[in-house]
Parts: structure tokens; C-alpha cells; sequence
């Protein structure tokens, strides 16, 4: 399949995320955290960017892999002088009984074959691409500064050759270790190959204590170890991509900044992570909402910063050409100052386990009852709102059904946890939300179409309303909830089941792109009302649409399969792991099949 995709792997430790285009440069670095500046950017902007690569003159042939069941990325460049391995990591460990994530960069240089000539080049820029960052020649290392931004590259490169032109021969193994803030005060050689081992342990074993489905494992593996990343564990954010400004489609102006946590992203984020068994997350995430809950008065907002900062406000950067020349490139996200009210509801999803799952115990619940009453308070408040919809309309407020559905579906687990904690009143107050809840989303039927429109008093369809059914307020073996995806896959499938969101115009006229999530939704919408071989033909179709890592990015032109939207795409990753979970449960097969214990 000749097309567009992104050309780049990923490798972090949940406190930063690196992009390693196929040609070993670090096309995009934010440091000191997600949000931060990048002090590689050249995904937004070739010339002002910056660049960290190691290349040889002129024409190469490139392989990029992932060192099975890690983050590590390994890509092997050759031409017809030699053959030679890099191997990009960031080490992560348990070390002192907690996790050890340095601000940290390590590449390993191997000879592979040959006597490859390589030049390694290394410009971090600062203050988005405005600046470049000032180079200081050290006896064994780069010092680099400027602005606020304070980095140094260790190596057994001779520093000479970062500082004058030309390549050299690579006889033996050569190790770069760029750190922010503090330098490494340690052995090169055996640091690197100490925290290399380490790390390759650590992501295996937390593999090994996943537990995966027993087919399309490979997909899913690389999936769950994708959406690991997306969680700054400083804080137990989730951010919905590592990247900003990379378009819907060209020229379409949906160019959007996603290094921020959405807590319905961060919802979809743990229910994934928590049907292959991972716990560690949630219990993160909690603490996350928790700080949130306790400084916020008013409105949940629908995303916040990975520290909780409320104000993320838009700006443009016009000093940077955008990805493949697409402008605006954005900093910030004005929907935060959206009306989204189907966040209470993914609040209550998300913390629901905590109290009906066995399987966490010890918690604190003092505090359960009040924060149980606010939440359900919110809803009450804004249950009879129109909103901007899961799909952020600037300038549409709508009844939407999706809303409403997690209206519904958070009212239901407010009446689980106060039955568990015992508060009868709560019980009652959530069981009269279901019932409006449940009023809204009725009026959203069209008899005549039979299906559920996107809001009240609309005509238009729209995918999330698929959820109807995942979710299970409709019957799945029920003929209402046939009839409606019947009309769904009918205006808004794409070749091969891609799907698009809607088809109507919105702020920025006709949606060009179909989005993944929404493919990976129709699958288990099939698979869940009991046409299981269309949802394993559909969900085999859409795996080619990842890239040569088995990365997903966030949209897909529906008409040469080209990869769009900010990647890799945490909620693509997400839509991938329950669809084959909805799959294996309708097979009959064991859900999941553990590979350790």
C-alpha cells in the first residue's frame, strides 16, 4: 500500500515521549514534560526544528523495529559502504522501590557490517523553534543552552566532530547520552548498557504481567505498551497524543494541540488498560481526579493539563510552517473552555472499579460520600444543558445523545458506589438521573429512520452514537439496536470499515478524514450484536492502516488509506485493545489469555 504515513517510532518512560523518524532523527522532544517546548521539532518545521541524527552521506536504505515486547526502538540504516544499528531508549526501572525516569536520551551506535561513514549532527533549539539553543564544547561532552532550557550530550564521540563538518568511520560502538538539566556524573559505555538491559527487563516483565488476548497478539501488545507512555506518571495524567498541530487532513485547518489530559480520553485510556490487567494506571489516575476535584468549584472542565492547570490557552505560532507546510501549528486548546457535560459521567466510569473491583483493596473511602454528592450534584446541574458534543463544536451547542448516554451511564455507577458505601439517598438521587438521562437520549430516535440521531431535533448520524449499544443501553440482540447500526454503517462507513464521525458540516465545513476510534467501535458494535464475522473481517481490515511499527494515528483518508491527526493516537490504540476483546467474549474463547503471573 503506497502511501502517507508517519514515519516514526516512539520511545519515552512516562515523562517524556520521543518521536525517531526512520532516517534516526528525533523529529519531536518536548523537555521538560509533555507540554513543554520541543527542543527537537523538526516534524513541525525542517529548518527551525532543530535536528538529532545519525546519518551517512547520501543514499541509504532504513528498517525500523521495536526490540519485542519493549519501547525500544532499533533502526538499521545501510548503503554500500557498511551496514550500522541505532538503538533509541528511554531507561525506565524500579530502582530504590520506586520508578527511576531521568530526563535521558540514550542512542547506541553499532557497525553492523562494512565500514559505514557516518555524521551525527545534534542542534536542540528552545522556546518552540524561535531560538537556537547555544553550544558549549566540554573535554567529553556538548553543553547546550539557551533560554530556560539547560541539556548536555555526553558521548565517546570526539566532540571535535560536532563542531566541524564532515563524517567518520564507524569502527567501533559509540554511545550519546543527552540529559536535561542534570549532567551524567557516571561511566558512558557501562551506564548505557546497564540502563539498556534494565529497561528491556522492565518493559517484558510489565508485558509478562499483562494479560493478552490469545489472538492478534502482537497488535495488542504494542498497543498497550503505546498507551503506557501516554501517562505522565509525575501525576497520573493521561494526554491524549505527544504531539501537536499534525492535520486532520491537508489544508484543512484541524490542526490541534493534544498534549493535554481529556478525561473522557483518559476514560477510554484505563478501561482498555484495565481489561489486560492493569491496575497501576488507575490507581494514578485517581489520585489525578482527586486534585482535580478538590480545586475545582465550579465546572469540570473537559481537559486539563497534565499538572491540572486549568487555563491551556490557544495560541498560533506562525513562525513554524506546520507539518508538510500545513498551518496553523497551535499551542494550546480552546476547548477547555468548552461545555462538555458527559465528563461527570467518565469520572464515575473511571473510578467505579476502585470500589466494585476486588482486586483493589486498602483504599481510603473516608472521603466517598462527599465527593460521590458533588459529582452526582454536577450532573443534576447540567443534565437539561445543551453542550459542544465528544467531538468539540465551537460553535454548536446541541441536546447530544452521546452526552446523555454518559449521563446515563455515570448515574449508573453513582448508584453502584453508593450502594457500595452504603448511602441510600445518593442511591435514590442517581436513580432518578437514569430516568432523565435515559428521557434525553429517547428523544433523539427517529422511528421513521430507526436509528438514534446525533441530538435532539437533528437529522445527522453520528458514530459515537455506536456507543449505544457497546455501552449496552441497547439491547444488543435487540432488533432497535440492529436497525440502528444498519443505518449508521449505512451513511458513514467507508471502504474496508473505516468510519467517519459524521458527514455534516461543522466549524470548519465537511470532515475530509475518517476517524480510527470510531472504525474500532463499528467493529465491536458488530461483534456485540452478533455478526462476529463481519467485525474479524472489518477489524483485519483496518490493521494495515497502522504504520510499519503497528502505530495508529488519529485519522485515515478513507480514499488512499493515508495516515492524519496527531500520532501515534492514544485513543486509536484504546479502540484497538476493546475491539478485540469484544470479539474474543463473542467467540467464546477465554477473554484473555495470561502470560504471567
Amino acid at each position: 500500500m503506497n502511501r502517507h504515513t508517519y514515519q516514526s517510532g516512539i520511545i519515552g518512560n512516562c515523562a517524556y515521549i520521543a518521536h525517531v523518524q526512520t532516517n534516526t532523527n528525533i523529529s519531536w522532544l518536548c523537555w521538560p514534560a509533555f507540554d513543554s517546548t520541543f527542543v527537537f521539532g523538526s516534524k513541525l518545521d525542517k529548518e527551525k526544528g532543530g535536528e538529532f541524527s545519525i546519518l551517512p552521506d547520501g543514499k541509504f536504505q532504513s528498517e525500523q523495529r521495536y526490540i519485542p515486547n519493549t519501547n525500544i526502538l532499533e533502526t538499521i540504516i545501510s548503503n554500500e559502504e557498511g551496514t550500522y544499528k541505532v538503538t533509541d531508549f528511554a531507561p525506565r526501572f524500579r530502582q530504590y522501590d520506586r520508578y527511576f525516569k531521568p530526563l535521558m536520551l540514550i542512542r547506541k551506535v553499532e557497525r553492523i557490517s562494512g565500514e559505514p561513514r557516518v555524521r551525527m549532527r545534534c542542534y536542540p533549539v528552545t522556546d518552540y523553534g524561535r531560538t537556537a539553543q547555544d553550544r558549549h564544547r566540554g573535554s567529553n561532552h556538548v553543553e547546550f543552552t539557551g533560554g530556560s532550557d539547560h541539556m548536555r550530550l555526553t558521548t565517546n564521540v570526539p566532540i571535535s566532530h560536532f563542531f566541524e563538518p564532515g563524517t567518520f568511520v564507524l569502527h567501533d560502538t559509540k554511545y550519546l547520552i543527552l540529559t536535561y538539566g542534570e549532567p551524567l556524573e557516571a561511566p558512558l559505555e557501562e551506564t548505557a548498557e546497564t540502563f539498556l538491559r534494565q529497561t528491556i527487563n522492565y518493559w517484558r516483565t510489565w508485558i509478562k504481567h499483562t494479560t493478552i488476548p490469545p489472538f492478534y497478539q502482537e497488535a495488542v501488545i504494542r498497543s498497550a505498551l503505546a498507551l503506557k507512555l501516554h501517562q505522565y506518571e509525575d501525576t497520573g495524567a493521561f494526554i491524549a497524543a505527544s504531539t501537536s498541530s499534525l492535520p486532520e487532513s491537508p489544508g484543512s485547518g484541524r490542526n490541534w494541540d493534544y498534549r493535554y489530559c481529556w478525561i473522557r480520553d483518559s476514560y477510554y485510556v484505563l478501561a482498555s488498560l484495565l481489561r489486560i490487567g492493569q491496575f497501576e494506571e488507575m490507581e494514578h489516575y485517581a489520585e489525578f481526579i482527586s486534585n482535580i476535584s478538590a480545586n475545582e468549584e465550579g465546572r469540570y472542565q473537559p481537559l486539563y493539563s497534565i499538572t491540572g492547570r486549568k487555563e491551556l490557552i490557544e495560541e498560533e505560532l506562525s513562525h513554524l510552517s506546520g507539518y508538510m507546510d500545513n498551518k496553523p501549528v497551535r499551542l494550546g486548546n480552546q476547548a477547555y473552555e468548552h461545555v462538555q457535560n458527559d465528563v461527570y459521567g467518565q469520572v464515575l466510569l473511571s473510578l467505579l472499579p476502585l470500589y466494585t473491583d476486588k482486586r483493589f483493596v486498602g483504599k481510603e473511602k473516608g472521603h466517598s460520600s462527599v465527593w460521590l454528592d458533588m459529582i452526582i450534584g454536577k450532573i443534576e446541574q447540567t443534565i437539561d444543558e445543551k453542550d459542544a458534543g465528544i467531538w468539540e463544536f465551537r460553535n454548536f451547542a446541541n441536546y447530544h445523545c452521546y452526552t446523555n448516554l454518559f449521563q446515563w451511564a455515570g448515574a449508573k455507577a453513582a448508584y453502584r458506589i453508593a450502594k457500595e458505601i452504603r448511602e441510600p439517598k445518593l442511591e435514590q438521587r442517581a436513580e432518578a438521573l437514569i430516568l432523565r438521562a435515559s428521557k434525553h437520549i429517547e428523544d433523539c430516535y427517529d422511528p421513521q429512520r430507526k436509528v438514534y440521531t446525533h441530538a435532539v431535533g437533528s437529522g445527522h448520524l453520528d458514530a459515537s452514537t455506536l456507543q449505544l449499544i457497546i455501552m449496552n443501553y441497547l439491547d444488543p440482540a435487540s432488533q432497535k439496536a440492529r436497525d440502528h447500526l444498519r443505518a449508521l454503517e449505512g451513511e458513514l462507513r467507508a471502504e474496508n470499515g473505516l468510519f467517519y464521525r459524521y458527514l455534516h458540516a461543522d466549524d470548519f465545513g465537511k470532515p475530509k478524514s475518517t476517524f480510527l476510534i470510531c472504525a474500532f467501535w463499528y467493529v465491536e458494535a458488530l461483534a456485540s450484536v452478533g455478526r462476529t464475522q463481519d467485525a474479524i473481517e472489518t477489524f483485519e481490515n483496518l490493521l494495515p492502516y497502522a504504520n510499519h511499527l503497528l502505530l495508529f494515528s488519529e485519522d485515515i483518508d478513507a480514499n488512499n488509506g493515508d495516515q492524519w491527526g496527531n500520532f501515534p493516537q492514544a485513543y486509536s490504540h484504546v479502540g484497538l485493545i476493546n475491539a478485540v476483546n469484544r470479539i474474543a467474549v463473542k467467540l467464546g474463547t477465554p477473554r484473555f489469555l495470561v502470560t504471567g503471573s
